[in-house]
């Protein structure tokens, strides 16, 4: 399945970042951005314990379940190992970290999962690809912008880099033709208001919009 998770994020360039949505709105909610065009979709752990890892592990399980063959769902914020574990027993297909952390990384791969750890610096960079990164998060991308990518792929070629953290519609293209490989984007297409609202129409047209820029 790895391959299959790599390429297809080669392919869609798109993952969606879910945190903070309620259980009963998670199914109607990517299902909206499925229709949007969405196949790639992450559930963060909380980093502040207020929401228990086995609850997180269990809405990944839920959306791996509902939309095995049609959709990858993986764990994002994923901070310690036993994450890592909980997101592979739940069957999730790739683990997104905000940091570059060796353990984590060495854990998915041991666990047939495909790592996306966070990292800014080119040294956290050529780590997280040292100790077997397959996606490397640049984040916060916004913080440096386009031309800090392109000057990070001149040495750093080889690395597959996905941009989080302040990306829109407007400047998506901007960071493809500096060399980024993918996109996380979370509250741009995650409107909690439409979606407690229940107007999944609108999140399937936000998607589409995101969607439409990378096809």
């Amino acid at each position: 399945m790895r391959n299959k998770v790599i390429e297809s994020v080669e392919k869609e360039k798109i993952i969606v970042i879910v945190r903070g949505i309620a259980k009963e709105s998670l199914i109607p909610m990517t299902e909206a951005m499925y229709e949007g065009g969405v196949r790639l979709l992450e559930i963060t752990y909380d980093a502040t314990g207020k929401t228990p890892d086995e609850e997180t592990a269990a809405n990944i399980e839920m959306l791996a379940k509902h939309f095995e063959g049609r959709m990858f769902i993986g764990a994002g914020t994923v901070i310690r190992p036993n994450q890592v574990e909980l997101t592979a027993k739940a069957g999730g297909a790739f683990i997104i970290s905000p940091d570059t952390n060796k353990e984590i990384i060495e854990k998915t791969r041991e666990l047939g999962l495909v790592s996306m750890p966070g990292a800014l610096t080119p040294t956290e960079i050529a780590d997280a690809s040292r100790f077997g990164a397959d996606f490397v998060k640049l984040f916060p991308v916004t913080t440096f912008g386009p031309e800090y990518v392109k000057a990070v792929k001149a040495p750093l070629a080889h690395v597959k880099l996905l941009a989080v953290g302040g990306v829109d519609a407007s400047n998506m293209e901007e960071y493809l033709k500096a060399g980024i490989s993918g996109f996380g984007i979370g509250s741009n297409i995650v409107n909690k208001k439409l979606i407690e609202a229940g107007e999944f129409g609108k999140i399937t047209e936000l998607a589409k919009e995101f969607i439409g820029n990378i096809k």
